[in-house]
């Protein structure tokens, strides 16, 4: 019958004298600087240590109050604001550059001339469309009078139709054009007479177009154009100058319509009109604008109606993430350069001037996150805990089969480890592209030899780039457990039992063989048909099942073992030897491969 205890239970069975200690640093915390050259001081490490497991008992007591499954626990804010825009450990340099020197963004609502809609002409006969001198109807009768003529609305807004008379169409609009003329005919023909009108084309109208745009000047269009259409004839708004919360069309001195575009953007407002004869398109001066960036859906430069506005407003434009807490402001005042940095609720209604720089900002760390279980184990995969969580709280949660899992042989991946791996291997590969393409030649023979080395780098550099390092965290040694604290996205991994051991690298045959108690390294590697030409014989890597690296070591193999025969790299050929055979070491232990 199968057993199932928790891996706890086991190591305490298994080290119940046994205790060791790990150090485990914790991050300084970075205080936040005004922006006004203050710079925040590191605060002391602090060293904690932790014990390996040596009692069921002690362990799922200290567990008990670690784990939940509940939503994250909102933390207070501090009492004490922080000034300036600085992100604790995650900014950089580019974000907190002045926005003057790193350039404006777009205002809100630029894209609306990117397109081509002005070639993309409508026939202006919309059914809203008001007839003016110079249109053109088509007359029609039939039954007891026959008569088909196209008349033009003349200067007096007339339609002269024989036998009838004028008739007056001037402000009519296009949908109610059948209804007048047809009255009118039947004031004449009362029966039998069937009567149709149409009206074939509109007058083109000739519309100004002044203020802050890029061309100001006069323009044709049809009556029933849009102002969008106009406004992309003459280049579209001066983004620099000019308003798109003020747009005047005027009509014989007066202001008929002024519009808002943001109310165009944001909810498809747009006041339906038809424009005549010398009407005026004037784009006001730009009001009061602030620049938004960080995490919102449209980081833009933002246009107030008034000289100032509330962060209400803003955000209503701005649409913050939801992850969003903080916001930090920037600009001046009366009394000189300001900067604030507050809780998005405190930032509702912050009263923001001309020039203001805002960044929405992530600042609440989570106090509860996951932790994936991989390997061999029973029950859940993962796990949500509290940020100061260990690891002897997670595994005595974690029940697994004896005969089937290697818990004496537990690891971490973690992704920072993975990142700062990936990293390393990068500068070694920059490090040696640079020592060889910067070698000196000193005849043409050596620099044809120095070329060729150069083309065999760089292939070895592109391939090395793809390695994806698996951020091993080595906390298992001889059955001992170290109590690290979890971060977010651990994969704690429990090796599942096996009898092989894993041979690879430059062999004649990488394979798994059955481990032999009496058998020793270079047994294994003649029983995967032993070295290739490219060996290197005095540099071979045994990866145990817990993720630790031993080197030209005479040690005992143990089930779980990977045999890696590292590479020789050739000094006569490549000249930066030291620095090849280092990254082939760093991508061998961070990624078991070669």
């Amino acid at each position: 019958m199968t057993r199932t205890v928790s891996i706890s239970s086991l190591l305490a069975m298994f080290s119940l004298f046994l205790i060791s200690t790990v150090s485990a640093e914790t991050l300084s915390a970075q205080q936040l600087a005004t922006l006004q050259n203050q710079q925040s001081a590191p605060a002391t490490n602090a060293q904690q240590s932790s014990q390996s497991i040596n009692s069921l008992t002690a362990l799922q007591s200290a567990s008990a109050p670690a784990l939940t499954n509940s939503a994250m626990e909102q933390g207070s804010f501090n009492s004490a604001q922080r000034q300036g825009l600085l992100l604790p450990g995650e900014a950089t340099a580019q974000e907190l550059l002045p926005v003057s020197e790193i350039g404006l963004p777009p205002p809100f609502g630029a894209n609306l001339f990117a397109g081509g809609y002005e070639s993309e002409r409508l026939d202006g006969l919309n059914d809203d469309y008001i007839i003016a001198p110079g249109d053109k109807v088509s007359i029609k009768l039939w039954g007891a009078v026959n008569l088909s003529e196209v008349l033009t609305v003349d200067n007096l807004g007339n339609l002269f139709i024989t036998n009838v008379g004028p008739v007056n169409v001037a402000n009519v609009k296009a949908s109610q054009i059948n209804t007048v003329v047809t009255t009118k005919i039947r004031s004449i023909y009362k029966n039998a007479v069937q009567i149709y009108v149409n009206l074939l084309t509109s007058t083109p109208v000739s519309v100004f177009i002044t203020g802050n745009v890029i061309r100001p000047g006069q323009y044709a269009g049809l009556a029933s154009d849009s102002l969008l259409y106009f406004l992309k004839r003459s280049g579209g708004i001066d983004s620099e100058r000019g308003s798109y919360r003020s747009i005047k069309v005027i009509r014989q001195n007066k202001t008929i319509h002024e519009i808002d575009l943001y109310d165009f953007i944001v909810k498809g407002y747009m006041p339906q009109f038809n424009f005549k004869d010398n009407d005026v398109i004037l784009v006001s001066r730009q009001k009061a604008t602030v620049v938004v960036s960080g995490s919102v859906r449209y980081p833009f430069r933002f246009e107030f109606k008034n000289d100032t506005g509330i962060g209400e407003e803003l955000a209503n434009y701005a649409s913050p993430l939801a992850k969003v807490s903080h916001v930090g402001v920037v600009g001046d005042r009366a009394d000189g350069p300001f900067s604030v940095y507050m809780a998005l609720e405190e930032f509702q209604q912050f009263k923001l001037k001309d020039g203001d720089r805002l960044f929405f900002n992530d600042d609440i760390r989570a106090q509860v996150f996951d932790i994936q279980i991989a390997g061999s184990y029973s029950g859940p995969s993962y796990f949500a805990v509290k940020n100061n969580t260990r690891l002897h709280d997670v595994l005595a949660q974690v029940p697994i089969d004896v005969d089937l899992a290697d818990y004496k042989n537990i690891y971490i991946q973690r992704r920072s480890v993975a990142i700062a791996q990936k990293q390393q291997i990068e500068d070694s590969l920059n490090r040696l592209e640079r020592s060889v393409f910067t070698a000196p030649a000193s005849s043409d023979g050596e620099a044809r030899i120095r070329a060729e080395e150069a083309k065999m780098v760089l292939e070895f550099t592109k391939r090395a780039r793809t390695v994806q390092p698996l951020g091993k965290v080595i906390v298992a040694d001889n059955g001992k457990i170290a109590n690290i604290q979890l971060e977010e996205g651990d994969i704690i991994y429990i090796p599942p039992q096996t009898d092989l051991i894993q041979i690879g690298g430059e062999v004649i045959m990488p394979q798994a063989v059955v481990y032999n108690p009496n058998a020793s390294i270079k047994d294994y590697i003649a029983w995967a048909g032993g070295y290739s030409e490219r060996a290197n014989y005095e540099q071979i890597m045994v990866v145990n099942a817990n993720g630790m690296v031993d080197i030209n070591s005479n040690g005992p193999i143990k089930p779980g073992d990977q045999i890696i025969v590292l590479p020789r790299v050739d000094a006569k050929l490549m000249q930066s030897v030291k620095d090849v055979t280092q990254i082939i070491y760093q991508i061998a232990i961070a990624a078991n491969a070669i």
